[in-house]
């Protein structure tokens, strides 16, 4: 019987959870690799629609009807799920959206020392190899509400995608989450629009 000689690596989380394997530098943090990509309608507490207007520079909640969400001008998210090594921290997503033939992704960035939530022209990315500014962690809203869903920013941990009212619109931006607390802004459906999915994913 002879043995083999298996060689094992220590291995540490480095800033965003990302792995490192200590013994070899040759090795970079684990990519993030897109997995699979839904299609739907994202829906807040009070069942109104994400709309994105980028010609606006705007993305809000509103009240829309069945022939409007037909049409799909804005709303008709593609959610990109990607594998990873740390399912604990939720699962990655990043999200976007055709207006006028042109595809828009979702992304945050500082302004003016606040956090917030942009749509800009372009393709989501196959492969992630580092951190980014387009990626949220998806968890079930609560244990009590499994069909709803809260979005994790990746970059500012405890930042959440959220509405805020701002005079008759409810605009989509990113809120600190309180400990402990529940926050109603903070929950988000995720609606299936196309007949040809399979209802299971």
């Amino acid at each position: 019987m002879s043995a083999e000689e298996i060689l094992v690596y220590a291995v540490r989380l480095g800033k965003n959870f990302c792995l490192y394997f200590d013994d070899d530098d040759e090795l970079e943090c684990d990519a993030l690799c897109k997995e699979k990509t839904l299609h739907r309608v994202l829906r807040n507490v009070n069942s109104q629609l994400l709309v994105v207007r980028p010609d606006l520079n705007a993305a809000a909640f509103e009240d829309v009807t069945d022939q409007e969400m037909q049409s799909g001008k804005g709303m008709h998210f593609k959610i990109h799920f990607y594998k990873t090594t740390t399912p604990s921290a939720g699962m990655p997503v990043a999200f976007s959206v055709k207006v006028e033939d042109k595809s828009y992704y979702m992304c945050c960035e500082k302004e003016c020392g606040e956090m917030i939530v942009r749509f800009k022209e372009g393709e989501v990315p196959e492969e992630i190899p580092d951190e980014s500014n387009i990626i949220f962690f998806k968890t079930t809203f609560s244990s009590c509400c499994s069909k709803a869903f809260k979005f994790e920013y990746s970059l500012e941990r405890g930042m959440f995608l959220a509405f805020e009212e701002d005079g008759y619109l409810r605009k989509l931006t990113l809120k600190k989450l309180p400990k402990d607390e529940v926050d109603e802004t903070m929950k988000i459906s995720l609606r299936k629009f196309s007949r040809n999915e399979n209802p299971n994913l």
